[in-house]
Formats: structure tokens, sequence, C-alpha cells
């Protein structure tokens, strides 16, 4: 296993870096907290004309080649600046698995414009009462012109801003994945309050039509599609969220170093310094996780386990992460004015998505029972 970072991750990191530090202000994310969708257009397009969308996406629908390991590379920094712009549900879920499995006619009219920052694609893999997304209880099935979809998605990102949905659906013939449009007939989205104020939404699809064309990859590969877009919207949920985690956590720390009470740097107090201890260690734990899954899926290694477990780091260290930062910072923690309380929310949102602490080791601990002595 190599933990060394390729030039490309490096490069892209700093690019990132440096135009989230110019772009991403608190000020800037105040006014956003008051817009309707909370996405940055502004940032989005810096990011696409830079070419960081396009970086990490195949040749074949106008990106560098690159893969997840420049994908998570570029999360962390917009993790570590909690930029509300759909990465992840657009790049990496979305217009990552149309090209890897998309036909030309997809790639062309979907995957290639998100690479350019001109569309917006957004997975919907949520649902109510379903604690594994890649066996959803929305169902499909065939009819003379193709598939009739009925379900209902929750907490999709970006979707009252998208131009497609990614649905995976259950069929007579197993998971399938379908090309949604906002557009079509019977289909609604209501939009979402979560705990980040981000721009999210509940997809009801009711009785919709679709022709043949509109099934990702084939029928064949469905179960395949969903879980790999599945995967890779978990790993980069885990490398956002180690991001939001490592930055929250530095904050802390320059907190109790500069707060002086009874005389003394708060940081001085042995039980404030143990809890920067304890998240240190999270901080880390959720970095190693994190490279160790990115690194597998790299490498087209089983990466099914090292993915759940690095989501279960990020969920499980980074409530603890999360608490830590608002309790040291007191009642700063709660000041909206101050940049402390977003790292909270963000670590909020990204400890739930995909799963929380008990399913996925519910998930692992089946896994590890499957396994012959």
């Amino acid at each position: 296993m190599d933990f060394t970072f390729t030039e490309a991750q490096n490069d892209l990191a700093g690019l990132t870096r440096g135009i989230v530090t110019e772009l991403v202000t608190n000020d800037r994310l105040r006014e956003l907290d008051a817009a309707q969708d909370r996405t940055d257009r502004t940032l989005w397009a810096a990011l696409a004309s830079s070419g960081v969308l396009s970086a990490a996406l195949p040749e074949s629908v106008g990106g560098d080649g690159f893969g997840v390991l420049e994908q998570c590379s570029i999360l962390v920094e917009l993790g570590r600046a909690v930029a509300p712009v759909p990465y992840l549900t657009s790049i990496v879920s979305s217009a990552a698995a149309i090209a890897e499995f998309g036909n030309d006619t997809q790639r062309a009219d979907w995957a290639a414009p998100a690479a350019r920052g001109e569309k917006i694609l957004t997975a919907a893999l949520s649902e109510e009462w379903s604690d594994n997304p890649a066996l959803p209880f929305t169902h499909a099935h065939r009819t003379e012109s193709g598939w009739e979809l009925t379900g209902t998605k929750i907490v999709v990102d970006s979707a009252p801003i998208a131009d497609l949905f990614l649905v995976p659906a259950s069929t007579d013939d197993g998971v399938v994945v379908f090309l949604v449009q906002p557009g079509d007939v019977g289909v609604s989205v209501a939009r979402q309050s979560i705990v980040d104020f981000g721009s999210a939404g509940q997809v009801d699809l009711d009785a919709v039509q679709l022709p043949a064309d509109r099934v990702l990859g084939s029928v064949a590969r469905g179960s395949e599609i969903s879980e790999w877009i599945v995967e890779r919207a978990r790993l980069g949920s885990s490398a956002y969220q180690y991001g939001v985690l490592d930055q929250a956590l530095k904050l802390t720390a320059e907190y109790a170093r500069e707060r002086v009470q009874f005389g003394r740097p708060i940081g001085s107090f042995q039980a404030v310094a143990q809890r920067l201890a304890d998240g240190y260690i999270d901080v880390k734990g959720v970095r190693l996780t994190l490279w160790a899954a990115a690194w597998k899926l790299s490498e087209g290694l089983p990466a099914t386990e090292a993915v759940k477990t690095a989501k279960f780091w990020a969920a499980d260290a980074g409530h603890r992460v999360a608490h830590t930062a608002v309790h040291v910072h007191g009642g700063v923690g709660l000041d909206e004015d101050h940049p402390i309380h977003r790292y909270f929310l963000a670590a909020k949102r990204h400890e739930f998505l995909l799963g929380n602490t008990t399913d996925l080791l519910r998930s692992l601990g089946k896994e590890l029972a499957d396994v012959p002595a």
C-alpha cells in the first residue's frame, strides 16, 4: 500500500486550495446562507475554468484522465473550506459513473457538459426506511416503450438545481440505474431543509415513463453500477469529511492557544488538552482509512470493506471532533458569525450521509461473519 501522494494529487490540491482560499470567505458563506439554494455558482465557475472539475474524469469526456485519488484530494480541500459546491455528487458520483458505464451519447449529453461545469448531475440514492442505497425500494418495470419508474428519493444533493438524476431502482431483473430528467412527466422535486442548509430535495417519481435508452450502461450490469456509485459517493463523503474535521481541529487548537481564562490559555488545562489530543487521533484515523480505501479503488482491488471502514471513521470520529470543536469554543461555537459553526454542521451532514455508524458497523459485521473461518 502506497500512501505517497501523486504529483497530480499535490497539484490539484494546491490549485483547489488557492481557489477556495480566495473565493470562500466567511462573508461569502454568510451571503449564501440566505440563498434559496446554497450553491456557490461563482466558485463552481472558477473550478470549471481552472480545470479542477474535469481533471479527475476520463479523457473520453474531456477530462485529464486522473482518478479517485485525485478526486479525494480535491474533496479534502473543498471540505477544509466547507465549500458549497456539488463536486461530490455531480462529478464523483454522477459524471464519473456515466463516463465509466454510459454509451457515447450519454457521455456526450451529460458527462462532458458536467466536466465543463455547464450541467449539474446528482445521484438520487437515499430513501426513507432504507439502510442500503444499493438496494432501493424505488421500483421500475418494463413497458412496451421502455420502463415505468415509481418511488421516492430523499435528501438528494443539489436536487433543486440538478439537470439530471441518476436513479437506482429495483426491477425483476435486479437493480437498474436510470437517467431521469427533472422535466420528465411524473417527476416532482421539493426542496428540503437539511442540517448544513445545503441544496437538497425530495424527488418523487410517479409512474415516470422512460425510453429504453435512459438506462445507464445495461440492465445486466445494473447492480454493479449501483454499487459503484454508492461506493464512490461514500468514499467522496469521507474525503470531504476529513477536510472538514482537519480544519475544524486546527481552528479549535488555535482558539485554545489564544483564549485566556484564569490567566492561562485554555489549551493548557488538562481537560481541554485531552479533548484536543483525542480529536487529533480521530482525524488521523479518518485520514488513514480514507487513503487506504482510495488506494485500493485506484488499484482496482476489492475495496468494499475498506470504503465502509473509511465511512465509519468519518461518521464516528466526525461526531466526536465536531462536538469537541464546539465545546472548546464555548459560546462562540454557537455564534453564527464565527466560522466554526459551519464545520459542525458540515460534519453532522456527512456523519449521516449514506450510512451512519450503526448501519455501517452492521454491514461490516455481516460481511465479516460471512467469511469462512
